[in-house]
């Protein structure tokens, strides 16, 4: 048996750009599955227990699914035809071939099999939701060992805030004295999560690097030659470059954001910085109207970047939209943000960067176990 991608281009050239977008915006596989006549009956029966169109085709079937269905598909296919080599030897390039990783420092994440969980550390006075909360030791530590305990993959201490309508500008030195704590005791006490920083100084990511931590966040997308030199020499470091419109309007927001994301990936990569380190960040609440409906139109059109095949982050936790259609006050938007959230990640954005840890993890936990759930009796079909 082959089982391989169905270029359905081939099939319709004049539609080939209608088709890889909508795989792309859905996140499908488009796959021909090749099979002697005997084996016809139990191909057909695999797939009918994943609720799809199937297509005939000369020498076998086509058919089109979706990427979430991907793992439970990958272990019925390998279990009922675990005799067959060539077959087994195309589900594992297939996977390989739709994986997207992440090298972030000491880790590298696999995002097509593994979302991840990223918590917001803020320890600065002002900060848009939780400022001053976690500026003394004490709540800090105990707000790392809660965000640990519920299933953080990345903390991410930040100790100057973008918050929009305004903010305070602080001296590197104070940025550095804010969060140097934060990371020496994530990095003493935990190293099994990543330690992320959230900073747009040249001068506190040369002091993050050199203190070990993973990923360096900038809400201003490594702008300078002179912070791109600075990241190339760490070859494992990981990078969120965030988009930001705040300071011009587009005409067309989806056009305008992949355009910057294609310019800012190439600028990245010509200074010798690895795709595979880089996540994208639309960056809601960054538009040039603050929490106006240009976040809304980015919360849409998430799936736009899957092109890029990079780690997508959703970044709205509590965010200024929940004030905006319903009037809530800051402690009161987890609600609208895991709604917001759900829609984003069913679309592709797979790093949830949040304030709220065990709520996030029980809705990627709960949303993957739907979406890779398919039932079929035993004996018709194939099993659970």
């Amino acid at each position: 048996m082959k089982l391989e991608n169905w270029h359905l281009a081939k099939e319709a050239p004049a539609f080939a750009p209608l088709f890889n977008d909508l795989l792309v915006t859905h996140r499908s596989l488009a796959l021909k599955w090749t099979f002697p006549a005997p084996a016809q009956t139990a191909v057909r029966d695999l797939l009918a227990g994943f609720d799809l169109a199937v297509v005939d085709l000369p020498t076998g079937l086509g058919f089109v699914l979706p990427q979430s269905a991907w793992p439970t598909f990958a272990k019925r296919v390998g279990e009922r035809f675990a005799s067959d080599a060539p077959l087994q030897a195309d589900l594992a390039a297939l996977q390989a071939e739709q994986a997207v990783w992440w090298q972030a420092g000491a880790f590298r994440y696999d995002l097509t099999t593994t979302p991840l969980v990223y918590g917001i550390l803020n320890v600065t006075p002002d900060s848009f939701y939780d400022g001053g909360r976690y500026a003394q030791t004490d709540a800090m530590i105990a707000q790392i060992e809660k965000m640990v305990a519920a299933g953080a993959d990345i903390i991410e201490p930040g100790g100057q805030t973008t918050k929009p309508g305004g903010f305070v500008e602080v001296e590197p030195d104070e940025e550095w004295r804010r969060i140097e704590p934060a990371i020496k005791l994530i990095k003493a006490r935990y190293p099994q999560v990543a330690v992320a920083v959230d900073t747009y100084k040249l001068p506190v990511m040369e002091r993050a690097l050199a203190a070990g931590v993973d990923i360096i966040n900038d809400v201003n997308g490594f702008e300078t030659a002179a912070k791109r030199h600075l990241l190339s020499q760490y070859h494992h470091v990981g990078l969120v470059t965030m988009h930001s419109s705040r300071g011009h309007e587009y005409h067309n927001l989806t056009a305008g954001m992949v355009d910057f994301f294609r310019a800012n990936l190439q600028a990245l990569q010509a200074a010798g910085i690895a795709a595979e380190r880089i996540c994208l960040d639309q960056g809601i609440g960054y538009a040039k109207v603050a929490d106006g409906y240009q976040d809304f139109a980015m919360m849409n059109n998430v799936a736009a970047l899957n092109q890029f095949q990079r780690p997508i982050m959703v970044a709205i936790s509590r965010k200024g939209f929940g004030q905006r259609l319903f009037n809530l006050p800051k402690d009161e938007r987890l609600g609208v943000t895991l709604i917001a959230e759900a829609a984003m990640y069913l679309a592709g954005g797979r790093v949830l960067r949040v304030h709220d840890v065990e709520a996030t993890r029980q809705l990627v936990k709960l949303l993957d176990t739907i979406k890779q759930s398919y039932w079929t009796l035993p004996g018709h079909g194939e099993q659970q």
